[in-house]
């Protein structure tokens, strides 16, 4: 019997091509490790502890998988300004890096920094997080989320968009706001500015979500973050290790940061041992597992390439997206 075309569904597609540790450790080629294990200790986390042998079979493959790119982009550009008589401006390869909370994703993104910076074709890399685009605490509280920051609705994404589009569109200068872990907020006279890099790595919770309307019953067309990207990022884990990473951090923070008079999170800073693992639980269960399951996670498959990390923190395997 005939079958129509959306008849034939093949259920075993995927968008992706995986590949194990030991594959995607090959595609390194010949590409020189550059960096020290002293620069990679200030790279990391606070719990986290990314070895050189997990920069070598994973961020170096990465790393010229990205330049590769970059190459390609830039024999575009070249041809697109010939072509309009040298008239358009230098925009910076765009690289979103999302995922969870206590994933890992900020190290990932200052690793690919530090060597995407040392490719000949791109030396200057910026990085900035979506933090500094959450609105200060005194408009979360004025509406009532205080509690869900780092939501979507927590967000200026009108100004970030404008950032984006600023940087896309080859501004000398821009810049963006400054977020304090250690407030805990917007630092008001504070300011990053980004001017004309090769590469931009931007980080965040949100960098692929994009904005439904109040019902959640449809898309409401307009411009989001990720249609400035050039390539995305996607650090997944199960949510049992990012909830146990997240303990972790949350009882080391404690020693810490927690210590530092003008730490916002001050009175975390004497708890006990158990004390610190239940209120960092009650955070997690309340707050960042919500959000993960509604908001970040959803958009996994929105990225072109994901990095599947196992208990220990190193990569299991990889996903890219295909062409």
């Amino acid at each position: 019997m005939f079958q129509k075309p959306y008849d034939v569904v093949d259920t075993n597609y995927s968008p992706y091509i995986t590949f194990s540790r030991e594959e995607w450790r090959e595609l390194r080629a010949s590409t020189p490790l550059t960096l020290s294990e002293d620069e990679l200790k200030k790279l990391q986390g606070l719990n986290e502890h990314v070895s050189m042998q997990e920069v070598s079979d994973i961020y170096l493959p990465l790393s010229r998988l990205l330049n590769l790119y970059v190459e390609a982009t830039q024999e575009l550009y070249n041809a697109t300004s010939t072509f309009l008589g040298n008239r358009s401006k230098k925009v910076p390869y765009i690289i979103g890096v999302a995922g969870s909370v206590a994933v890992g994703k900020s190290t990932t993104s200052r690793i690919l920094q530090a060597l995407l910076a040392r490719w000949p074709n791109t030396p200057k890399v910026d990085l900035i997080t979506t933090d500094g685009f959450l609105y200060p605490n005194r408009t979360l509280e004025k509406r009532g989320i205080m509690k869900r920051k780092g939501f979507p609705e927590s967000y200026d994404i009108r100004r970030f968009i404008q950032f984006m589009a600023d940087v896309k569109s080859g501004l000398p200068e821009v810049k963006a706001p400054i977020y304090s872990h250690l407030a805990y907020d917007i630092l008001p006279n504070e300011c990053q500015v980004i001017r004309q890099p090769d590469i931009l790595i931007v980080e965040g919770l949100n960098v692929l979500q994009i904005t439904r309307d109040p019902n959640n019953s449809r898309t409401i067309p307009q411009v989001f973050v990720s249609d400035f990207f050039d390539f995305s990022i996607y650090v997944d884990a199960s949510e049992e290790d990012i909830q146990r990473w997240y303990v972790e951090r949350f009882k080391m923070l404690r020693n810490t940061a927690f210590q530092k008079p003008d730490s916002y999170f001050r009175r975390y800073a004497t708890l006990s041992d158990a004390e610190a693992v239940e209120t960092a639980l009650s955070i997690w269960k309340e707050i960042n597992s919500i959000n993960l399951v509604e908001n970040i996670l959803p958009t996994r498959s929105r990225a072109q390439l994901i990095l599947e990390k196992q208990a220990d923190h190193t990569t299991s395997s990889v996903k890219l997206r295909k062409l």
